[in-house]
């Protein structure tokens, strides 16, 4: 699947920047992006995204300084400049990508206002699919951040062709400041979506049996909504050959058992995408609401198995609400198999809940501190001048 990132941000260009690196390290030449930001010193702290494919955009406004947390500045700034992030997606070129993908962290200012709109003008401009990855934060980060990402994603969901989402509270390890987490989160996240957005391409182990190609992870995502990802992984399934010793010429035979049958491989895999469902999700919820889902293991040719895969996707397909589930294989030289199982269109999420609720508060909380504010000087003396 060939995407074009647009890391939207401080949060969303680290996120592409990594995307990038894990490109470059494994020669695909899958993914390209463009990062964009109103403070100059976040896309100067970025390593793999060219220089020419870093966009300071609101310099009349904010002078390369961000935009302060304020998501409407940052709405408005990607407004007015969004034919120049339009000229910059369009030099670097969209002839031949499958999707566009708008990353980035909804609590902050840039990325949380922008976001939204550029999804929006993307999806009238061009005809392939526009999806937002989005994060999240995590209660601690406080009460404007929380603020912030609501108005965000309630606004998101309805300009993306699909949003996923990533929740920083679910995977902040206990005693953990966010800041200090904020690299191994971006870790996981380009982990699961990397081995996702590569699946169907053809490499030097071959395609799988069961081939998972841009086309399925589109149809998965096609209705809209919230979408979640399961990840899970384990140590290759093969048992190793047992050496000779000086008296294995002698006697009986040996018996080589240094391959598996296809019945433990199967449950092998089968438990290995369960273990993903019912893990850890990007987005906690409840995955008994997902419309669509998508199956797909990774893994070494010799020990990726279709039974396994397709008892695997019965699995998940009595699990969820709808009955549209998809999935294959995707061998790759690893010494691991990875499992990802794609929710898309979630209907229930204690987490987004939550989020909305802390934001109607918060509103009102606004609402009547300016009140106060007001009543402040009421009965004050004359001012100077009116």
């Amino acid at each position: 699947m060939r995407v074009f990132f647009i890391g939207f941000g401080q949060a969303g260009g680290k996120i592409v920047d990594m995307f990038l690196a894990h490109d470059k390290k494994l020669q695909d030449g899958s993914f390209r992006g463009i990062a964009v930001n109103s403070a100059r010193t976040d896309l100067l702290g970025l390593q793999n995204i060219d220089m020419k494919d870093r966009l300071l955009i609101g310099q009349t406004v904010v002078k390369g300084h961000g935009v302060g947390t304020d998501n409407v500045t940052g709405a408005k700034i990607t407004a007015d400049e969004i034919d120049t992030i339009i000229n910059a997606i369009d030099t670097r070129g969209t002839h031949d990508i499958d999707a566009f993908i708008v990353v980035a962290g909804l609590g902050g200012g840039t990325g949380s206002g922008g976001t939204p709109v550029l999804c929006r003008h993307l999806k009238r401009i061009y005809r392939e699919p526009v999806y937002a990855l989005a994060m999240i934060p995590a209660p601690e980060e406080g009460r404007l951040y929380s603020y912030n990402a609501a108005r965000s994603l309630a606004t998101l969901v309805n300009e993306a062709d699909n949003t996923f989402v990533f929740d920083n509270s679910a995977w902040k390890e206990e005693g953990e400041s966010v800041k200090s987490a904020y690299d191994r989160l971006n870790e996981e996240l380009v982990r699961r979506f990397g081995v996702l957005f590569r699946a169907g391409e053809v490499g030097q182990f071959g395609i799988g049996e069961m081939v998972v190609d841009s086309s399925e992870i589109i149809n998965t995502l096609r209705g809209g909504g919230i979408s979640t990802i399961g990840y899970a992984i384990s140590d290759v399934i093969t048992k190793t050959k047992p050496k000779k010793s000086f008296f294995s010429g002698f006697g009986k035979k040996e018996k080589d058992d240094s391959a598996l049958t296809g019945e433990d491989k199967s449950a092998k895999i089968i438990g290995l995408v369960r273990r993903a469902m019912l893990g850890r999700l990007t987005l906690p919820c409840d995955y008994t609401t997902a419309e669509r889902a998508l199956v797909l293991v990774a893994g070494p040719p010799n020990e990726l198995d279709r039974k396994g895969v397709e008892k695997s996707k019965s699995w998940v397909e009595e699990n969820i609400a709808g009955i549209e589930v998809r999935g294959g294989d995707y061998p790759v030289g690893s010494n691991y198999i990875a499992a990802v199982v794609l929710l898309s269109t979630i209907g229930k999420a204690p987490r987004i809940s939550e989020l909305l609720e802390e934001a109607k508060e918060t509103k009102q909380d606004v609402v009547r501190s300016s009140d106060r504010t007001s009543n402040l000087f009421e009965d004050s003396i004359d001012p100077l001048f009116e």
